[in-house]
């Protein structure tokens, strides 16, 4: 597995998911293992849903669909022969996000989530996701993210 997180090399990320620029958020860390992603995450009590034992949906979905969106961002430096920062900023935006849950996710022990691209064509990128807790799946995701110029990242007049 590699050492550094796809997002600790994707400089002026303030994503509440997956940046490391946003010191109030999730700071999720996904690496490359093989032809997959992997990201662990451990969740912290505020995270719950109604029952206090349970890791809120909306949680999931984030975790979910930042995950598969950086290791959209990575498979697309992968394809083009880059570390991920190095040249010009690749970026992805969220075009289409599937979550099914399939049984209560504990909120007191890690989650953990693997990804794998299916399908790169030319600006999209189509990504499958399961995250799991103690072995058991929890949730899927299927996700299509769309690379997008980099001003749109940065916003008008930035």
């Amino acid at each position: 597995m590699e050492t550094t997180a796809f997002q600790d090399a994707m400089g002026g990320n303030h994503c509440w998911g997956c940046g490391k620029d946003n010191p109030k958020g999730l700071q999720i860390k996904s690496y490359w293992e093989g032809e997959e992603a992997v990201c662990t995450f451990h969740p912290r009590p505020e995270h719950m849903a109604g029952p206090t034992h349970i890791l809120n949906g909306g949680i999931i979905a984030t975790l979910l669909d930042c995950h598969t969106v950086c290791t959209a961002m990575a498979a697309l430096y992968r394809a083009e022969g880059r570390e991920i920062g190095e040249g010009p900023v690749i970026w992805c935006a969220t075009a289409k996000l599937e979550v099914t849950y399939l049984r209560p996710t504990p909120i007191d022990r890690p989650v953990h989530l693997r990804a794998r691209v299916e399908e790169i064509a030319g600006r999209k990128v189509r990504v499958s996701c399961t995250l799991y807790s103690e072995g058991l799946e929890c949730a899927r995701a299927d996700v299509l993210a769309v690379r997008v110029p980099e001003e749109w990242r940065t916003g008008p007049g930035r």
